[in-house]
């Protein structure tokens, strides 16, 4: 054959093959890289929608740190509050505290600090038969970073605490309980501790024993400011609005990036939160700020009315313990390979103020009544009873504080009475086999007015507190009676 058929022969071979190939693949697609055929997107505003999803999952992650920054802020707007004051309640905290799951039985202390200023002391006095303070400093986050008081670095004996911020490099003075902050602002959250033999009043009296200053002012401290908040509202509750971005705002431009937030840092963009730059979201953002903070609020709700059975103190009864720790028994919700969120936010979502780690014999413990005795979530306006038993498993005492399940604060009423405790024991009406029944609800029953705590038709969430709880707590021998529903 030659040269020019054989030529003429591989080109026709070539183009015939060529054809086939083309053949084959007519009318194939890649295997991935769109969405299924016929399927079409849900929205129409992707500007919108991206931010409103940005918006509901920033409040998720920024739980933590907005409830712990309500009571900055609370004060600030409540009663003239400015760093290194020291705020406190001359009596038990009434429905003017307006917080998650405070308690009235014991007074609180607080104080807030900037350690971008200066490095800051602590001046604690030694635990003694006038009194004692405990409590703990928390970071931003609400991560406690030292324990103050008995259980603390100063075992009890008093002393001085210097926090210093991150990154903090100069030369540290002798004499101090050194403490490096994870964050530039703390929140110092106390208890004054009623002696044997002493009253309240003596417990007041012991705060003023408290020193707050920065270091540079240490070789001569300044008087120190008190504040009384007993009868000043504090709104210290989050908002659930596009209010709650300009406390994340305020929050993230006073406090260093943290790595594990870089990520939630960039979604913030498209919300207009950005360190070191102006606040100004447009009508468009301030909207979807809105409802991403409404339908998290609604979710957290929706949460713990589906809280997990396994959640529950006790297998056969309807209590939660308040303080529902990550698988470390800390409050971190930090492991090897991720970051648990939704647990973590539903915690700050109904308590602040947390200690470092939950130990197996805890000094108090807090038991939420999430249903009725017949597994019932406890409605608005109904009327139930508690049946406190005669023997509580207690060491020093016990309290039943009721709070409003749509923020987890205390009732306002007529009476703003929000507790009974073993302390009012001879002011009420006992059992024969000396336990004592408490009424919650909008009315109270026919002469036990003196056992009834007053829910004003607000929807009630009971919370029984043992202060030194025993073994027969802790290793769950002793049961709570459920909740019963009156009428």
């Amino acid at each position: 054959m030659s040269k020019v058929f054989k030529t003429l022969a591989v080109v026709i071979c070539a183009n015939t093959m060529c054809l086939n190939y083309s053949m084959a693949q007519d009318g194939k697609e890649p295997l991935s890289g769109k969405p299924p055929a016929g399927t079409k997107a849900s929205v129409t505003d992707f500007d919108y929608q991206i931010k409103y999803q940005r918006a509901f999952e920033a409040i998720i992650w920024s739980m933590p740190m907005t409830a712990g920054y309500g009571y900055r802020r609370g004060a600030v707007e409540g009663a003239g509050y400015k760093d290194n004051d020291i705020i406190y309640m001359s009596g038990g905290a009434t429905p003017l505290m307006e917080t998650a799951t405070s308690n009235s039985t014991t007074p609180y202390i607080a104080a807030f600090v900037d350690l971008r200023k200066s490095p800051v002391i602590l001046e604690i006095p030694p635990a003694s038969a006038e009194g004692s303070i405990y409590g703990q400093v928390t970071d931003a986050w609400q991560v406690t970073i030292a324990d103050i008081g008995p259980s603390g670095e100063d075992g009890g004996k008093g002393g001085k605490y210097l926090f210093t911020a991150p990154g903090y490099d100069k030369p540290i003075p002798g004499g101090y309980f050194h403490i490096v902050s994870t964050s530039n602002r703390l929140f110092f959250a106390f208890r004054s501790i009623v002696a044997p033999g002493k009253t309240e009043k003596d417990a007041i009296a012991y705060v003023k024993k408290l020193r707050v200053y920065d270091l540079d002012q240490a070789s001569n401290p300044p008087e120190q400011k008190y504040i009384d908040i007993l009868k000043t509202r504090i709104p210290a509750l989050p908002y659930y609005d596009e209010r709650a971005f300009k406390d994340i705002y305020d929050v993230i431009n006073a406090e260093p990036v943290r790595e594990q937030d870089k990520v939630m840092m960039g979604m913030l963009k498209t919300l207009g939160i950005e360190k070191s730059k102006p606040y100004n979201p447009d009508e468009e953002t301030l909207k979807a700020m809105r409802q991403g903070a409404i339908d998290a609020y609604y979710y957290m709700e929706h949460w713990f009315d589906h809280m997990p059975k396994d959640k529950y103190y006790w297998p056969d009864r309807h209590y939660a313990s308040l303080l529902m720790t990550d698988e470390n028994k800390t409050f971190t919700w930090v492991y090897d390979d991720y970051i648990d969120l939704i647990p973590r936010a539903v915690q700050s979502f109904w308590c602040t103020n947390v200690p470092k780690k939950l130990s197996d014999d805890p000094a108090t413990q807090y038991m939420m009544a999430m249903a009725d005795r017949e597994g019932n979530p406890l409605q608005a306006g109904k009327l139930y009873k508690i049946d406190i038993p005669a023997k509580m498993p207690v060491k020093q005492f016990w309290a039943l504080t009721v709070y409003d399940f749509s923020n987890m604060s205390f009732i306002y009423s007529n009476t703003n009475r929000t507790t009974l405790s073993s302390y009012d024991l001879d002011k009420m009406k006992k059992n024969s086999d000396g336990s004592v029944t408490i009424y919650v609800g909008p009315k109270a029953p026919g002469g036990l007015e003196s056992n009834w705590i007053p829910t004003v038709g607000k929807r009630p969430i009971p919370a029984v507190r043992f202060y030194g709880p025993t073994q027969d707590f802790n290793n769950k021998t002793f049961k709570l009676p459920d909740c019963e529903l009156v009428n």
